[in-house]
């Protein structure tokens, strides 16, 4: 098996909370990813207003404000090719609701 992160985007405000079944569908996809066997770290929500971009010799705080997507979180799946892990995604909440899961092999 191969390890995916797949990294969660969505442009909706960060500081909106979720619903109840919203949340409840969250955890119902990730416990049928656990059933799978095929979770490889559950990940984390990030902060959006903890954290520093460093460029070069320049570093601000935050991510910058211009970008239109904010990266909520992150997990890491295992699967046996990246076909599968599109799969995997295509089934995540945060795509219904207008977000992005963008999938990285991890090497």
């Amino acid at each position: 098996m191969k390890e995916f992160v797949f990294i969660f985007r969505n442009t909706v405000d960060p500081d909106q909370k979720p619903s109840p079944e919203q949340l409840q569908a969250k955890m119902n996809w990730l416990g049928s990813i656990a059933a799978q066997n095929k979770l490889a770290d559950k990940g984390n929500t990030l902060s959006l207003s903890l954290a520093k971009t460093v460029q070069s010799d320049i570093v601000s705080d935050g991510p910058y404000t211009e970008i239109k997507e904010f990266i909520l979180g992150y997990m890491i799946v295992k699967t046996a090719t990246m076909e599968d892990a599109v799969e995997l995604a295509k089934t995540n909440p945060i795509i219904k609701a207008g977000g992005v899961v963008e999938i990285r092999a991890v090497l």
